[in-house]
């Protein structure tokens, strides 16, 4: 049995992961009636003897004696790190896993990635090899964190190019929360923009998921349940709304968002966690979806999002949700897949659905759908039958495809609209090692991805002959 490991950098990445890890919990409890420790429970968490001492783990099979997330937690500031430890999660985690720092990097990417980056760069490190020896086949590692503030663009992409030295046969997966364009802290497109070379260098694939995107699903969610058309009533006990993440006035805006990060999380780490009739391997999204090293950026949508009670045929539901995978209110960034040009896609399904429901809907969409003339069975499907908490099915799709490249020409737009005046550029000259290079080298990366998928749109339709001047993925 493969296993992974989660490493959340920040303040957004931990509030993300320990979601995750709640939700996780969770459906594993459900399925769980009996509390064995099994090899779905194995695949992120050890199984941990307090008895025996810290560290040992129990064979698979065993009574649970003490769950220890597969995870690194970082984040320069203690805050969030102490809320987890102080809430339901705390018996999940241990010191050996925290690495934690006062002061916080000052939304600045220079001081996460160079001045932190180097002070514990060692027991980054360490902490990293000791949750790998914890695997007896490590399989792949996930890095949360966003890409606005300091700690998670500047010492996420530090950890994510030490996963590259250190584990460089090891897939990885990055889960970047892009802020919007309203976002409250200005120097965010200079720390999304150096961040993003670092993607582009060092990361298997990125998810990119966009604020705004899931304020905007948030916001739908929320006028749906208050009734918006007759008939119209949203499930409530369903894992995207329930719990933390749910819409009752008490909770915080972005718990609600989070919840909907970590369900993307859940749908995609469930092959590796429970039976399917056609489980996928998480190596084999990179080895799929990937035909050229660079262009891994994979736009995700997650249905059912909206649980209405009127939809009440279970094959129009069924074929509904495969629908809706593909229109623009359910994708995870402000994206319009279908107008743009896909270079791949996966579909991962979980719950009661079958391969033939699964075939049926891709040749019923597929003549809607625009794919490079070189790789039109480009797709990628997984079925995992245990679905997600209150559901019956749900859909994750995993779509390469050039409409990620409005998301990075806002970007360059905002990041060039400081840059020409040289504003706050000083804060980060400051800090020891980072020089103005860095700037022209990170945007210079980010115009050569969007020419790359410029490229690409301006053989939509063609036959695509001079394809080969992009450059083949292994």
């Amino acid at each position: 049995m493969t296993q992974s490991v989660v490493v959340q950098v920040g303040q957004c990445g931990n509030q993300v992961g320990c979601r995750f890890w709640d939700l996780a919990l969770r459906e594993h409890s459900h399925v769980n009636k009996k509390g064995l420790y099994d090899e779905a429970l194995s695949s992120f968490f050890r199984n941990v003897d307090s008895r025996k001492g810290e560290g040992r783990t129990c064979g698979v099979g065993g009574r649970i004696q003490h769950l220890k997330a597969r995870a690194v937690l970082v984040d320069m500031e203690e805050g969030v790190v102490n809320e987890i430890l102080q809430g339901p999660l705390r018996e999940v985690f241990d010191s050996t896993q925290l690495l934690t720092d006062v002061s916080g990097s000052g939304n600045n990417w220079a001081v996460g990635h160079m001045t932190y980056g180097s002070a514990y760069r060692e027991q980054i490190v360490e902490k990293l090899r000791r949750a790998a020896e914890h695997c007896d086949c490590l399989q792949c590692f996930f890095l949360i964190h966003s890409m606005g503030g300091g700690t998670g663009s500047g010492l996420g992409t530090r950890v994510l190019s030490l996963l590259e030295e250190e584990f460089p046969e090891v897939c990885r997966i990055v889960t970047s929360i892009y802020p919007s364009a309203e976002d409250d802290v200005i120097t965010s497109p200079y720390n999304s923009v150096l961040a993003m070379r670092e993607l582009t260098e060092h990361a298997d694939c990125v998810l990119p998921v966009e604020n705004q995107s899931l304020v905007d699903i948030v916001s739908k969610i929320q006028h749906m349940s208050h009734g918006a058309k007759p008939g119209q009533v949203i499930r409530r006990d369903t894992a995207i709304i329930s719990g933390r993440g749910g819409v009752s006035a008490a909770e915080k805006p972005f718990d609600a968002m989070n919840n909907i990060v970590a369900n993307l999380l859940l749908s995609i780490t469930s092959s590796a966690r429970f039976e399917g009739s056609l489980n996928m391997d998480l190596n084999e999204i990179a080895m799929n979806l990937v035909p050229f090293p660079r262009l891994h950026y994979l736009v995700p949508s997650l249905t059912p999002l909206y649980t209405l009670a009127d939809v009440s045929v279970p094959t129009r539901r069924l074929d509904q949700m495969f629908s809706d995978a593909f229109s623009k209110d359910h994708q995870l960034i402000r994206a319009d897949p279908k107008r743009s040009l896909y270079l791949a896609c996966a579909l991962m399904v979980r719950g009661n659905v079958q391969v033939s429901d699964l075939r049926r809907n891709i040749e019923r969409l597929k003549p809607s759908l625009p794919f490079v003339s070189w790789n039109q069975e480009g797709w990628k499907t997984g079925l995992c039958s245990v679905p997600p908490v209150g559901h019956s099915h749900s859909l994750l799709a995993l779509a390469n495809n050039t409409c990620v490249k409005p998301t990075f020409v806002e970007l360059r737009e905002r990041f060039t609209k400081l840059y020409r005046k040289k504003a706050h550029l000083h804060h980060y000259l400051h800090v020891e090692g980072m020089e103005q290079s860095c700037f022209s080298e990170a945007i210079a990366s980010l115009g050569s991805l969007i020419e790359e998928y410029q490229h690409l749109d301006a053989t939509k339709g063609t036959l695509m002959h001079d394809a080969p001047r992009l450059s083949i993925s292994r």
